[in-house]
């Protein structure tokens, strides 16, 4: 009897993983929702990249923009903005990542720019875009990148602040 017992015990605390010969797998009759589809090429900025806090003497309207930004270009193209230095005068230095953008691959370029009112527009970057943050209320960014006569547009957030 003993036996029958511990027998019995081993059958309900061991889970059985083998299937039962002659079962149907059970299917669930709701199908799971399709997961978003991942970014294969995402903007990635090099890992020594630093902002620079901004001095004392940084107007508030400029030193808004001071950080890193990240967010996606119509809606499926993702971008990275590091607003580096912000001076006195409204002059930052900024760089930029992109992720696959239409026929243009993964890549980072390094540029400058001037805030004037609540716009930054960088000077044209190294790979031939030109790109303007407007900043509509505080830890968002309305960006346009254009590069060979295309125009994205999206709206970017703070990262890590």
């Amino acid at each position: 009897m003993l036996g029958v017992v511990a027998a019995l015990a081993a059958c309900q605390s061991t889970p059985d993983t083998q299937p039962v010969a002659g079962s149907q797998p059970v299917i669930d009759p709701q199908p799971a929702p399709a997961a978003a589809p991942a970014l294969p090429n995402s903007a990635v900025l090099d890992q020594t990249v630093a902002v620079v806090p901004p001095a004392k003497g940084v107007p508030a309207r400029y030193a808004a923009f001071s950080g890193i930004w990240a967010g996606q270009l119509n809606g499926m193209y993702d971008g990275k903005l590091a607003v580096l230095t912000v001076s006195s005068g409204g002059q930052v230095t900024v760089s930029y990542a992109w992720g696959d953008l239409a026929d243009n691959k993964p890549g980072v370029a390094d540029g400058s720019g001037r805030i004037s009112g609540s716009t930054l527009k960088l000077g044209r970057l190294p790979n031939g875009a030109d790109i303007t943050a407007t900043m509509p209320s505080p830890g968002t960014l309305n960006v346009t990148y254009t590069l060979a006569g295309q125009t994205y547009a999206g709206t970017f957030a703070r990262v890590g602040q």
